[in-house]
């Protein structure tokens, strides 16, 4: 399943192939520096799993970001259904990325992530799009401002499903993005 093309990217479902890409992802620390946990190999399988079942049952999840060329996964970059009542409501739309350190600076994740908006404003619809991350994120802050999104300082909300043990990864700045009338 593609989603959506780029001049260079794809963006699809993943395929098992994608497997040990996913778990490098999720498992490298500086890859996973503003989230509290690294996932171990079990972990990231089952993720793995219960993303791709997602997004093949509703046309959202964080998809495999892909080189068009050669179809390599480099990461993940997705819309996906937020699960953070009463902070965002039910049925809010998340755009997020994550990549292999290697891939990093090189423009993928704000060529997807562009994709991705025209995807959810003009093909699915969607009014809203937002998304999220501790203040200290700079480079995912820089693609939310490169991508359009407008920061919404009285929505900034402390992340409740991170442990107290983690108190400077708590807090997130929320951005957002309408659809273009």
């Amino acid at each position: 399943m593609i989603v959506t093309e780029t001049e260079r990217l794809r963006l699809r479902n993943w395929e098992y192939r994608d497997r040990d890409l996913f778990v490098e992802i999720n498992s490298d620390p500086e890859v996973m520096t503003f989230f509290s946990y690294r996932r171990t190999r079990a972990e990231a399988d089952a993720l793995f799993d219960r993303n791709r079942q997602t997004i093949a049952d509703t046309g959202f999840g964080f998809y495999a970001l892909a080189l068009k060329e050669t179809d390599e996964a480099l990461g993940f970059c997705g819309l996906a259904m937020v699960d953070l009542s009463p902070i965002l409501p039910s049925g809010t739309i998340e755009i997020g990325w994550r990549m292999a350190r290697r891939h990093w600076a090189k423009g993928y994740v704000t060529e997807a992530a562009r994709a991705l908006l025209a995807v959810g404003f003009e093909t699915r619809g969607l009014s809203e799009i937002v998304s999220f991350a501790v203040p200290g994120n700079h480079r995912s802050i820089a693609v939310m401002e490169r991508i359009g999104l407008v920061r919404d300082a009285d929505a900034d909300f402390d992340h409740p499903r991170v442990p107290a043990t983690h108190p400077q990864l708590r807090r997130h700045v929320l951005y957002r993005g309408t659809r273009p009338v």
